[in-house]
């Protein structure tokens, strides 16, 4: 199977390193990508909105000749739920890693402080409690002098969804920062944060304790659960 990792904000293709050796090893092939405005802190980031990175992952499934898994982190979430809406045929599993589909006119984050064209990675006070479980201050270090900024245009554009085929793609939600238990309980209770999510027609929940960053903080069990979504692709 290919496996396309699309990264949270102010991350690339190599935050998914300590991740993919499980599913190489299983003979899968990944694709992780670095998505425009992502290639260095000094790159061009103007201009550059949400539909340029949907249409990056689109054109990453399109250069490959057979059905793709999706996987996406935090932000990534959202920008793989606009590529199954644009090539529902073409994903046979899409799996969001502490994160969920972005509906119909919201964005991802348009409250976090930007600078020009810029989306900086917040000061760690900036983040709740539960998004720092387990991220060390060894762990903190490497991820702020790895972190790119995220275009302000990927964070506050509003989403657009054109095809309702993509409530037919199976989904697993990986849950990080909180039990899966309070994401059926809003879907229960009709909370608009899940609405989406809950419009899906076969979505499969797996806990994995830790805070936002999976990748960083429980790479190795991250790789493993990611392995088993694939898998139940018939």
């Amino acid at each position: 199977m290919d496996i396309i990792l699309v990264p949270g904000f102010w991350l690339d293709a190599s935050s998914w390193a300590d991740v993919t050796p499980p599913l190489v090893a299983a003979g899968h092939r990944v694709h992780p990508l670095t998505l425009p405005g992502l290639e260095a802190v000094d790159a061009p980031r103007a201009g550059i909105g949400l539909r340029d990175h949907i249409n990056a992952v689109v054109a990453a499934v399109d250069a490959i000749d057979g059905p793709v898994v999706l996987v996406g982190h935090s932000g990534g979430g959202g920008i793989i739920h606009g590529a199954v809406d644009a090539r529902p045929d073409r994903v046979a599993r899409a799996v969001y890693v502490d994160s969920g589909p972005l509906a119909e006119g919201a964005s991802i984050n348009d409250e976090l402080p930007t600078d020009g064209d810029d989306v900086p990675l917040p000061p760690w006070d900036g983040f709740e409690d539960a998004d720092l479980v387990d991220l060390d201050d060894e762990l903190r270090a490497m991820f702020r002098t790895r972190a790119v900024p995220e275009p302000r245009g990927v964070a506050q554009d509003a989403q657009h969804l054109h095809d309702e085929r993509r409530y037919d793609v199976p989904a697993t939600v990986i849950a990080c920062e909180f039990p899966s238990a309070v994401l059926t309980e809003w879907i229960e209770a009709r909370h608009p944060y899940v609405a989406e999510l809950a419009r899906i027609h076969d979505v499969e929940y797996v806990d994995l304790p830790t805070g936002h960053w999976p990748q960083f903080t429980r790479p190795a069990e991250l790789g493993a659960v990611i392995l088993a979504a694939v898998d139940r692709v018939s």
